[in-house]
């Protein structure tokens, strides 16, 4: 195709390798290996990125001083066709930080600052507070760009549990009160209309949600959502139990054990495949038969894909395993990871990895919507807690696929010229092709962005790798460049490719099926703790408050996630405001004092340099 003969806009990101103040302009070099140069304008204008509540950072009188070499910088350019070439012109650029190297996101409290703005939005739009107690009979799962809610009345289990994570996850880090309260506040809200106590079979399942009216409640026990309508599905179990998990790792709150022990009862008595291998996608209401005719109309019988095998680490598993400490759950951490080392690569056709099987694994390619295709997300999420399941159960096979998984897909899954993560792309390359198509848009959505961050970071944290230190500082950048809502609070759901706000349909909300405070929360305590802990060696401090008949023998396990072993010490704790000593600074844990009331905790965790 020839040079185009009109304007058009785009944004290009890469490192300043050259600079001309005589024309000013600078050459611009991106990952794609393209030099461009870039020519600024008299209107043309800077900042460096600013975290959510900051102040608007300009830096236009500065740009001469900031594009130095080797510095990154986002350039929303205007191209115009000149001389049988395309002449770049700079309308607007964001600087990740101060100079070459430097990364505001790097700053030891700028996660800490996110997840507190996140959540006090949360709080505001769900709840009016603090104007107005939190009160989860006024949760909606439909919350607009604003904030504003739409009419709607249905409440879903799963949306509202992820909102409890993303408040007991703020807690975790901040210690402020009013994200506790909406922690506790909320699971009690799961437990008493969302939960459902099959005493004949001494198990517990959730519902998917309840539809409001006044004070009358429709209780819907099978999914709403399309793929999934009329049946059970594994996920939908599975992120019940993310809120009120990283609430019991806060209080300890025995009933709350109860709960998601009993759930896991149901995964394995009716979930789990125990002939070969895996958890089925889906069970029907009726028999909670995973092979049930019932199921045909959604193709989802006798079925497995990634979140029936691989969702159970990030959304539960782990953060159980970190408050107990027990085995079992390692050992089911571990099976999940050798289920997908197994079943999940396919190399020899694809660089991505195979996401939907029948029973017997052979590959699903005929599913719905998905077909041949791959979400760039979900294998990063592989990567990312292969990683962090291999620094409890050490195993080559997870180290080999998490780093090959990082190694192919900035390539096949990112934007190699404006920066970002793709979502959903065609698996296979058809005859001539050198892109993998995408299949609705080239969209960029905020939680494949989650999962690209952390996937690198932590490689980086437990591998201290060059490659992975500029995937992940790539990713958290353009992500803090394009997806923080300066105005309104909260993050974008979708960015276009040139990292502008998508604001249509559904990807307009603040709050939907797919959103509510969890991706963006999860982001913000893990980026700090692997940033700071991990990468950084800057101490961190954490809050919990136990209750009086929590944990079994009075010990708190403190660890912010699974991290490699002998990596962080715990030097400091304070109960209620006083220096407290009873606590062993390898194992990572408290032993708490015999009280009748709950008690503060606020520990200091430090890197062993």
């Amino acid at each position: 195709m020839k040079t185009q003969a009109y304007s058009y806009s785009d944004t290009i990101t890469g490192y300043v390798t050259q600079v001309d103040r005589a024309a000013r302009s600078f050459t611009l070099r991106t990952n794609s290996g393209q030099d461009f140069q870039v020519y600024l304008t008299p209107t043309t204008y800077a900042r460096i990125a600013e975290n959510l509540e900051d102040s608007y950072q300009d830096c236009t009188s500065r740009i001469r001083e900031m594009l130095q070499p080797g510095q990154q910088v986002y350039a929303y350019c205007i191209f115009y066709p000149q001389a049988g070439e395309l002449r770049a012109e700079v309308k607007s650029m964001v600087f990740p930080g101060e100079g070459p190297g430097v990364y505001r996101h790097e700053e030891p409290d700028w996660w800490i600052k996110q997840i507190r703005s996140i959540a006090n939005s949360y709080l505001r739009w769900q709840f009016n507070y603090p104007n107005q107690s939190i009160d989860y009979r006024n949760y909606r799962t439909i919350l607009h760009l604003a904030g504003g809610k739409k009419g709607d009345y249905l409440q879903e289990t799963d949306t509202i549990s992820r909102m409890v994570y993303g408040m007991a996850s703020a807690y975790m880090l901040t210690g402020e009160e009013s994200f506790l309260e909406a922690a506790e506040k909320g699971t009690e809200y799961l437990r008493a209309h969302m939960r459902f106590m099959d005493a004949d079979e001494d198990l517990i399942y959730w519902y998917h949600g309840v539809q409001v009216s006044g004070d009358r409640e429709h209780k819907l026990l099978t999914s709403e959502f399309g793929d999934d309508y009329d049946s059970l599905p594994m996920y939908e179990q599975i992120y019940a139990l993310a809120g009120p998990t990283q609430t019991y790792r806060l209080t300890g709150d025995p009933r709350i054990l109860y709960d998601i022990e009993k759930t896991i009862e149901l995964f394995d008595k009716y979930y789990k495949d125990n002939d070969q291998g895996g958890y089925f996608s889906h069970i029907d209401p009726i028999g909670l038969d995973p092979r049930s005719p019932l199921l045909d109309k959604g193709n989802n019988r006798a079925r497995k894909n990634w979140n029936s095998v691989g969702d159970h680490a990030p959304a539960y598993l782990i953060n159980l395993w970190l408050a107990t400490g027990e085995d079992k759950y390692a050992d089911f951490l571990a099976d999940t990871a050798d289920t997908i080392v197994k079943h999940f690569p396919d190399y020899e056709h694809s660089p991505f990895v195979q996401e939907r099987f029948h029973e017997d694994w052979s590959h699903d390619s005929a599913w719905n919507w998905q077909q041949d295709r791959a979400v760039v997300g979900h294998n990063l999420k592989i990567a990312w807690n292969l990683m962090r399941i291999h620094s409890i159960r050490p195993s080559a096979g997870y180290l080999e696929l998490a780093e090959k998984i990082a190694q192919l897909m900035p390539k096949v899954g990112s934007d190699q010229i404006r920066g970002g993560w793709y979502d959903v792309v065609e698996r296979a390359l058809a005859p001539g092709e050198e892109m993998h198509r995408f299949v609705w848009h080239d969209r960029k959505a905020w939680w494949q962005q989650e999962q690209a961050i952390l996937a690198y970071l932590i490689l980086q944290g437990c591998l201290d790798k060059a490659d992975y230190q500029k995937h992940g500082r790539e990713a958290a950048a353009f992500y803090n460049a394009f997806f923080l809502d300066h105005d309104d609070g909260g993050v974008y759901f979708n960015v276009l490719a040139n990292g502008l706000p998508y604001l249509l349909g559904n990807e307009r909300l603040k709050g939907s099926h797919s959103m509510s405070a969890y991706h963006s929360t999860e982001l913000c305590f893990l980026s700090a703790t692997y940033i700071n802990l991990l990468i950084n060696k800057q101490p961190m401090c954490l809050y919990f408050k136990p209750r009086p008949d929590g944990f079994p023998g009075r010990i708190l396990r403190v660890s912010p996630d699974i991290l490699p072993k002998g990596s962080i010490r715990l030097t400091a704790v304070e109960i209620d405001g006083k220096p407290y000593s009873a606590f062993d600074a390898e194992a990572l844990t408290v032993q708490l004092p015999d009280s009748r009331q709950d008690v503060r905790v606020k520990v200091t965790l430090t890197p062993v340099k």
